[in-house]
């Protein structure tokens, strides 16, 4: 049951602390996701809510629901003009070169029969930019804040991996798996509304980043 991870409720908008291992999408293989758990965040409404963007299956923290359909088309128009504002955390597997910067780097699908699909930087493929911050470092790894401008698949642990040169600890494509699962966690994410409060949640440090030395930076 995901109802004790509810973090902004009204009306419209259901914001959620997505747990790191549940798709959001049911996988093909079988398996539970989020769809499993829908019923169970209804809250007095007879139709259940739909999620607005996606976080990767072993991502953590805020995920984006509407409650009826005209909400998420407004959402769904706020995410395609950048309106949204989205802060990740990240423990990579190494420490990056400076303090902060922007990672402008366009990305696309390769496949292979091998390793399967994965993203990468390619000329030709769609505008991807990441702002990131250093916010510490322990024991040869480093805590960073990613800051996203665009909305692109795996964007975060690609511009990681070849943006910094460092990948997410525990990125099972783009880096090694580790035993604690990936340390990459959306932390924060508000949404303009129009005559309405902003939808605003932020998701609780994850215990995971605790467990490998880094505890919760309190700047903004």
């Amino acid at each position: 049951m995901l109802g004790q991870h509810v973090l902004f409720l009204d009306g419209e908008a259901l914001v959620i602390d997505k747990p790191a291992g549940l798709p959001v999408d049911p996988p093909r293989a079988g398996g539970l996701s989020l769809e499993n758990h829908l019923s169970s965040l209804t809250f007095g409404f007879h139709r259940w809510p739909v999620a607005v963007h996606r976080l990767d299956r072993d991502t953590s923290g805020c995920l984006l629901l509407s409650r009826n359909p005209k909400a998420h088309a407004r959402f769904q128009q706020a995410f395609e003009r950048g309106e949204v504002s989205k802060r990740y955390v990240a423990i990579l597997d190494g420490v990056p070169t400076g303090e902060f910067g922007t990672i402008d780097l366009p990305l696309g699908k390769v496949s292979t029969a091998e390793e399967g699909w994965r993203m990468t930087r390619d000329p030709r493929g769609k505008a991807a930019r990441t702002d990131w911050r250093l916010l510490g470092t322990h024991d040869g790894r480093a805590l960073v804040e990613f800051r996203p401008a665009t909305g692109r698949t795996h964007q975060i642990r690609v511009h990681a991996r070849e943006g910094l040169g460092v990948p997410v600890t525990g990125d099972p494509v783009y880096g090694t798996a580790h035993p604690g699962g990936m340390m990459l966690h959306a932390i924060a994410l508000s949404l303009p509304r129009t005559g309405k409060e902003d939808v605003a949640a932020e998701a609780p440090w994850p215990e995971r980043f605790t467990a490998l030395g880094f505890e919760e930076d309190k700047t903004d």
